[in-house]
């Protein structure tokens, strides 16, 4: 406890101690005699051991052995009022379990910092001298530590790597992705089908034809310039939300998860495009000539039989295009995605961040916490991508069996 004033505070008792460190917010509450300031709080961190001490001196029980509304007392004192706010719109702290109030002050008051970690393979065969390590740290307790839990899952990104997660970086990547496979997807298997289908030949189609195939090549990076000069900078308005009074035009700009997925839709759109191509091409000519001679019109005919007949071989396209899409990172640099950023986005005109991206921005710190989480986010992203993967092989096998 500290105070400007400190020559008051004699022969303080310890309800006076429970009052100074849980209740009262200006020291006249305690004892009018003393000066009518603010307290101002200042927890130590778990290292010195000092708020363990303190505890069991004043309250008589650990941390550990402390009822819940000790611990609730404790928290709502020593956090700041934003902070208090921000745990109570995620869920109310007062509904809270005394485990989950306990880790709460563990986390956001106590603080425990990592002072060394070891891989796995030197915890099972270097145990012995990672313990005589750790037995020369005062206060120091070891522990097994997974990295890859429910709550990296589930959690935002931190400072701390010890409560830091990739929720919000999923999030980013799913609202990307999303975006990527409406815009390429309609827009690739249309041009498959007028190329194949009602193409002439003419100069212009084989224009096209040419463009295509050599976008196919293009470095991604290039797209991720082309993202920023059309969509960020030239349509700023429009992706940042602003021309549909959906942002405050002093703050916003076009860095928005609308100008990613326009960027990667473009991205992967030759790669539809040329896998549409080949499985319509792959349709028997029998099949055509067959709903001809029914009298089906040639748009009857390309919409009832072609398209459905290859939509299995689409669909692998598909599969390939959004797998590139979701763990692209250069397009969305230069694009301007978050690197650290912790609000969750809910439309197409918030910030973003994205799993590689965050990926990448730990794999750039020094510490080697940061190297475990991204080693945790790695595993992440490739289980979503089997993921969606599976629910696009699934969906092409279904209507390979259908047709």
């Amino acid at each position: 406890m500290v105070s400007q004033q400190n020559d008051f505070l004699k022969n303080v008792t310890r309800e006076q101690l429970r009052q100074i460190f849980i209740g009262a917010e200006r020291w006249s509450e305690i004892d009018p005699s003393w000066p009518d300031t603010p307290i101002l709080r200042f927890i130590p961190g778990a290292d010195s051991g000092t708020l363990d001490f303190f505890v069991a001196q004043v309250f008589g029980d650990s941390l550990d052995d402390l009822p819940k509304a000790d611990l609730l007392a404790i928290l709502t004192a020593n956090v700041s009022a934003g902070r208090l706010r921000a745990l109570n719109a995620e869920r109310a702290v007062v509904e809270r379990t005394r485990e989950e109030i306990l880790e709460l002050v563990i986390t956001e008051i106590v603080r425990p910092a990592i002072v060394e970690s070891w891989s796995l393979t030197e915890s099972i065969f270097q145990r012995p001298a990672i313990e005589a390590e750790v037995a020369a740290i005062p206060n120091a307790v070891m522990e097994f530590r997974s990295w890859l839990t429910w709550d990296f899952i589930t959690s935002p990104q931190s400072s701390d790597p010890a409560t830091a997660g990739v929720f919000t970086a999923i999030l980013g990547s799913l609202w990307v992705t999303l975006i990527a496979f409406l815009v390429s997807v309609p827009l690739g298997v249309g041009a498959a089908t007028y190329l194949e289908e009602f193409s002439k030949g003419s100069k212009l189609d084989g224009l096209i034809e040419t463009n295509i195939n050599n976008l196919a090549g293009v470095p991604s990076i290039i797209y991720g310039m082309l993202g920023l000069a059309v969509f960020v900078r030239f349509f700023g308005q429009i992706t940042s939300g602003i021309a549909f009074g959906m942002a405050d035009p002093s703050t916003a700009n076009g860095r928005t998860i609308l100008s990613a997925g326009l960027t990667l839709g473009l991205l992967i759109l030759p790669l539809v495009i040329i896998n549409a191509r080949e499985a319509i091409r792959a349709v028997p000519k029998a099949l055509r000539e067959g709903a001809y001679g029914l009298g089906a019109t040639k748009w009857q005919t390309v919409w009832s039989h072609v398209l459905p007949y290859a939509l299995p071989g689409i669909l692998t396209g598909v599969i390939l295009s959004v797998s590139r899409a979701f763990g692209e990172t250069a397009p969305l640099i230069v694009v301007g995605v978050s690197t650290f950023i912790v609000v969750n986005p809910d439309s197409p005109f918030a910030k973003f961040t994205t799993l590689p991206v965050q990926i990448y921005q730990w794999t750039s710190r020094p510490q080697e916490e940061f190297q475990r989480l991204a080693a945790a986010g790695i595993l992440v992203l490739l289980v979503l991508l089997l993921a969606v993967n599976a629910t696009a092989i699934f969906l092409r096998n279904r209507f390979s069996r259908r047709y």
